[in-house]
């Protein structure tokens, strides 16, 4: 089980965001944006997963895992509040969010259905912000002079990302899931995570106005397959996720908790007592 503790991050999100606030490069700022475009709608389907099929366990194995998903719970929500907040900058901005409806349609098409399927639904979502977490936590480099306040915004949601990677993947062992149906959904998630990104980012650049520069692709190519880049560094744990005796936890690293630990001053643990 993991001890998943809520936080609140003491940053400022009422101050408007640069436009290209990612270090200044335009595809990594576009890119970045898109994702945020579709955590409030992901992370609430992530909740809804979650919750109902801790609701499917038994009894006991309620009682087991109440804390881990209260906990799951509770940061996903925070999240989700805060790339809400995020999101209405960009909005101010003239960025237009065409994901998240997309996304909305497609929940809805999962309405009825046996909750082991949204549970592989979301811990294949799960498992590449996991990746792209672990990826952010090695490389904080990428960011560039990029303020504080927004750097933080993304390495704390990569921390916890990374703690709570295991969640909904345990869950749905617990429920019986088969390894046919969590890689039949992991190849599903893979297409519309990665058309959905491309597209999204693809509609931010061209509002933006910086679709054909030459320094857009510049970014792209040092951002997206440069030595640390992204498709380089990840590939290899996303294929992992398709062994059959693969679990979430056989990508562990410390890598988190560090961060969590050496940035604490950011944050507040919900219910703690002030010193």
């Amino acid at each position: 089980m993991t001890d998943l503790v809520v936080r609140r991050l003491l940053i400022d999100l009422q101050t408007p965001l640069p436009r290209h606030w990612c270090g200044g490069g335009t595809f990594r700022t576009a890119f970045f944006n898109a994702l945020s475009m579709s955590f409030p709608v992901g992370e609430q389907f992530f909740i809804d997963s979650v919750r109902n099929g801790h609701k499917a366990l038994s009894a006991e194995e309620q009682a087991r895992r109440q804390r881990e998903v209260q906990g799951f719970i509770g940061q996903e929500a925070t999240h989700r509040r805060i790339h809400a907040l995020f999101n209405a900058h960009l909005e101010k901005q003239g960025l237009v969010n065409a994901w998240a409806p997309r996304a909305e349609s497609r929940v809805k098409l999962l309405e009825g259905l046996d909750p082991r399927h949204p549970l592989a639904i979301t811990a294949a979502n799960e498992h590449f912000t996991a990746i792209l977490a672990e990826w952010l936590l090695r490389h904080p480099a990428l960011f560039g002079d990029a303020q504080p306040r927004l750097k933080t915004l993304w390495l704390w949601h990569s921390a916890e990302e990374s703690e709570h990677k295991s969640t909904a993947f345990e869950l749905y062992q617990a429920l019986g899931g088969t390894q046919e149906w969590r890689v039949k959904w992991m190849r599903r998630v893979t297409f519309f995570f990665l058309t959905d990104t491309l597209r999204q980012t693809l509609n931010n650049l061209r509002r933006d106005g910086t679709l054909w520069r030459w320094a857009t692709w510049k970014d792209a190519a040092s951002f997206l397959f440069g030595p640390t880049g992204l498709v380089r560094q990840t590939f290899k744990p996303w294929r992992a996720y398709f062994k059959p005796d693969f679990h979430p936890d056989q990508q562990q690293s410390d890598l988190s908790q560090r961060w969590l630990q050496a940035n604490s001053a950011q944050y507040t643990v919900a219910g703690a007592r002030p010193n």
